[in-house]
Protein backbone atom coordinates (compact mmCIF):
# COMPACT_ATOMS: atom_id res chain seq x y z
CA UNK A 1 0.00 0.00 0.00
CA UNK A 2 1.11 3.55 -0.73
CA UNK A 3 2.98 5.28 2.12
CA UNK A 4 1.50 8.65 3.03
CA UNK A 5 3.58 9.80 6.01
CA UNK A 6 6.69 9.03 8.05
CA UNK A 7 7.17 9.47 11.80
CA UNK A 8 10.62 9.58 13.39
CA UNK A 9 11.74 9.12 16.96
CA UNK A 10 14.04 11.93 18.17
CA UNK A 11 17.00 10.94 20.35
CA UNK A 12 18.95 7.93 19.18
CA UNK A 13 17.26 8.19 15.78
CA UNK A 14 17.42 11.75 14.43
CA UNK A 15 19.75 13.31 16.98
CA UNK A 16 22.08 12.62 19.87
CA UNK A 17 23.34 14.44 22.95
CA UNK A 18 27.11 14.59 22.56
CA UNK A 19 27.77 15.84 26.11
CA UNK A 20 25.15 14.26 28.37
CA UNK A 21 24.93 15.95 31.77
CA UNK A 22 21.44 14.76 32.83
CA UNK A 23 20.30 17.93 34.63
CA UNK A 24 16.87 16.52 35.50
CA UNK A 25 18.52 13.37 36.83
CA UNK A 26 20.79 15.58 38.93
CA UNK A 27 17.69 17.34 40.24
CA UNK A 28 16.16 14.04 41.33
CA UNK A 29 19.41 13.03 42.99
CA UNK A 30 19.37 16.34 44.86
CA UNK A 31 15.92 15.40 46.07
CA UNK A 32 17.25 12.04 47.25
CA UNK A 33 19.94 13.81 49.25
CA UNK A 34 17.14 15.77 50.91
CA UNK A 35 15.32 12.56 51.84
CA UNK A 36 12.92 12.34 48.91
CA UNK A 37 12.69 8.85 47.45
CA UNK A 38 12.66 8.20 43.71
CA UNK A 39 9.16 7.40 42.52
CA UNK A 40 8.24 5.14 39.57
CA UNK A 41 6.36 7.98 37.88
CA UNK A 42 9.05 10.68 38.26
CA UNK A 43 10.21 10.47 34.65
CA UNK A 44 6.63 10.34 33.41
CA UNK A 45 5.89 13.52 35.34
CA UNK A 46 8.91 15.25 33.79
CA UNK A 47 7.99 14.14 30.28
CA UNK A 48 4.25 14.81 30.37
CA UNK A 49 4.25 18.32 31.85
CA UNK A 50 5.79 21.64 30.83
CA UNK A 51 8.39 21.87 33.58
CA UNK A 52 11.59 23.87 33.59
CA UNK A 53 14.16 23.02 36.25
CA UNK A 54 12.71 25.35 38.89
CA UNK A 55 9.15 24.20 38.19
CA UNK A 56 10.19 20.56 38.38
CA UNK A 57 11.90 21.21 41.70
CA UNK A 58 8.74 22.82 43.06
CA UNK A 59 6.61 19.99 41.72
CA UNK A 60 8.75 17.40 43.50
CA UNK A 61 9.22 19.44 46.66
CA UNK A 62 12.98 19.74 46.14
CA UNK A 63 14.60 22.81 47.65
CA UNK A 64 17.32 24.49 45.60
CA UNK A 65 19.60 27.34 46.62
CA UNK A 66 20.01 30.06 43.98
CA UNK A 67 23.52 28.75 43.27
CA UNK A 68 22.34 25.16 42.85
CA UNK A 69 19.44 26.22 40.64
CA UNK A 70 21.83 28.27 38.52
CA UNK A 71 24.18 25.31 38.22
CA UNK A 72 21.40 22.99 37.01
CA UNK A 73 20.09 25.58 34.57
CA UNK A 74 23.57 26.03 33.11
CA UNK A 75 23.95 22.24 32.91
CA UNK A 76 20.70 22.05 30.97
CA UNK A 77 21.80 24.84 28.65
CA UNK A 78 25.11 23.07 27.97
CA UNK A 79 23.39 19.77 27.30
CA UNK A 80 20.93 21.37 24.88
CA UNK A 81 23.81 23.04 23.06
CA UNK A 82 25.47 19.66 22.59
CA UNK A 83 22.55 18.15 20.65
CA UNK A 84 23.63 17.21 17.14
CA UNK A 85 21.73 15.63 14.25
CA UNK A 86 22.91 12.37 12.76
CA UNK A 87 24.11 13.07 9.19
CA UNK A 88 21.81 10.40 7.74
CA UNK A 89 18.87 12.05 9.51
CA UNK A 90 19.32 15.35 7.70
CA UNK A 91 19.77 13.55 4.40
CA UNK A 92 16.73 11.30 4.88
CA UNK A 93 14.43 14.16 5.82
CA UNK A 94 15.67 16.17 2.84
CA UNK A 95 14.96 13.21 0.54
CA UNK A 96 11.45 12.77 1.89
CA UNK A 97 10.72 16.49 1.84
CA UNK A 98 11.84 16.82 -1.77
CA UNK A 99 9.37 14.09 -2.68
CA UNK A 100 6.52 15.83 -0.85
CA UNK A 101 6.25 13.18 1.86
CA UNK A 102 4.63 14.25 5.11
CA UNK A 103 6.98 13.86 8.07
CA UNK A 104 6.79 14.23 11.84
CA UNK A 105 8.70 13.56 15.04
CA UNK A 106 7.13 11.64 17.91
CA UNK A 107 9.22 11.58 21.08
CA UNK A 108 9.18 11.33 24.87
CA UNK A 109 10.85 14.57 25.96
CA UNK A 110 11.12 16.92 28.89
CA UNK A 111 9.93 20.39 27.91
CA UNK A 112 13.26 22.17 27.15
CA UNK A 113 14.31 19.54 24.62
CA UNK A 114 11.40 20.04 22.23
CA UNK A 115 12.38 23.49 20.91
CA UNK A 116 15.98 22.29 20.49
CA UNK A 117 14.86 19.37 18.33
CA UNK A 118 12.45 21.57 16.38
CA UNK A 119 15.24 24.07 15.68
CA UNK A 120 17.45 21.34 14.22
CA UNK A 121 14.60 19.83 12.21
CA UNK A 122 12.33 22.74 11.21
CA UNK A 123 9.38 22.76 8.86
CA UNK A 124 8.14 19.23 9.47
CA UNK A 125 4.41 18.56 9.38
CA UNK A 126 4.11 17.61 13.03
CA UNK A 127 5.93 17.48 16.35
CA UNK A 128 4.40 14.98 18.74
CA UNK A 129 6.18 15.74 22.00
CA UNK A 130 5.07 14.00 25.18
CA UNK A 131 5.28 17.11 27.36
CA UNK A 132 2.77 18.86 25.07
CA UNK A 133 0.36 15.92 24.84
CA UNK A 134 0.43 14.69 28.44
CA UNK A 135 1.10 11.16 27.19
CA UNK A 136 4.22 9.10 26.51
CA UNK A 137 5.08 6.43 24.01
CA UNK A 138 3.94 3.68 23.82
CA UNK A 139 0.51 5.15 24.63
CA UNK A 140 -1.69 5.17 21.49
CA UNK A 141 -2.62 8.77 22.32
CA UNK A 142 0.73 10.23 21.28
CA UNK A 143 0.93 8.31 17.98
CA UNK A 144 -2.62 9.20 17.00
CA UNK A 145 -2.18 12.86 17.84
CA UNK A 146 1.04 12.98 15.83
CA UNK A 147 -0.90 11.58 12.88
CA UNK A 148 -3.58 14.23 13.41
CA UNK A 149 -0.89 16.90 13.18
CA UNK A 150 0.08 15.55 9.76
CA UNK A 151 -3.51 15.15 8.60
CA UNK A 152 -3.25 11.37 8.23
CA UNK A 153 -5.03 8.51 9.94
CA UNK A 154 -3.45 5.33 11.30
CA UNK A 155 -5.29 2.04 11.41
CA UNK A 156 -6.25 -0.94 9.31
CA UNK A 157 -8.83 0.95 7.27
CA UNK A 158 -6.63 3.45 5.46
CA UNK A 159 -8.98 4.27 2.62
CA UNK A 160 -7.33 6.91 0.49
CA UNK A 161 -5.11 8.14 3.33
CA UNK A 162 -2.31 5.67 2.71
CA UNK A 163 -0.02 3.92 5.12
CA UNK A 164 1.79 5.59 8.02
CA UNK A 165 5.25 4.29 8.99
CA UNK A 166 7.53 5.03 11.93
CA UNK A 167 11.17 4.35 12.71
CA UNK A 168 13.20 4.58 15.91
CA UNK A 169 15.63 2.77 18.15
CA UNK A 170 13.17 1.38 20.73
CA UNK A 171 11.40 -1.95 20.27
CA UNK A 172 8.70 -0.97 22.74
CA UNK A 173 8.14 2.64 21.71
CA UNK A 174 9.03 2.83 18.01
CA UNK A 175 8.16 -0.60 16.65
CA UNK A 176 5.62 -2.42 18.81
CA UNK A 177 3.77 0.63 20.17
CA UNK A 178 3.00 2.11 16.75
CA UNK A 179 1.99 -1.27 15.36
CA UNK A 180 -0.70 -1.62 18.02
CA UNK A 181 -2.51 1.42 16.63
CA UNK A 182 -2.11 0.72 12.93
CA UNK A 183 1.24 2.38 12.20
CA UNK A 184 3.96 0.25 10.65
CA UNK A 185 6.86 0.53 13.11
CA UNK A 186 10.46 -0.28 12.22
CA UNK A 187 13.70 -0.45 14.17
CA UNK A 188 16.83 1.52 13.37
CA UNK A 189 20.05 -0.29 14.26
CA UNK A 190 23.02 1.77 13.06
CA UNK A 191 25.61 -0.57 14.55
CA UNK A 192 24.12 -3.79 13.25
CA UNK A 193 23.62 -5.33 9.83
CA UNK A 194 19.88 -5.58 10.21
CA UNK A 195 17.12 -4.37 7.93
CA UNK A 196 17.64 -0.64 8.53
CA UNK A 197 21.10 0.48 9.59
CA UNK A 198 20.65 4.05 8.31
CA UNK A 199 17.81 6.50 7.82
CA UNK A 200 18.78 7.08 4.21
CA UNK A 201 18.21 3.38 3.50
CA UNK A 202 14.84 3.67 5.21
CA UNK A 203 13.93 6.79 3.21
CA UNK A 204 14.78 5.04 -0.06
CA UNK A 205 12.43 2.19 0.81
CA UNK A 206 9.70 4.65 1.80
CA UNK A 207 10.02 6.56 -1.45
CA UNK A 208 9.79 3.32 -3.41
CA UNK A 209 6.26 2.96 -1.98
CA UNK A 210 5.27 6.62 -2.15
Amino acid sequence: MKIAAVIFDAFGTLARITRPIHPYGQLLREGKRQGRKFRPDDMQTLMTHRLCISEAAARFGIKLTPDRLGFLEQALKAELASIEPFPDALEAIAMLGAAGMRTAICSNLAMPYGPAIQQIFPNLDGYGFSYEMGAMKPSPIIYRHTCDLMGVRPGDDFGSHGRVVMIGDSVRCDRDGPRRCGISGFLLRRERAERFSSLTDFAQVVLAYA
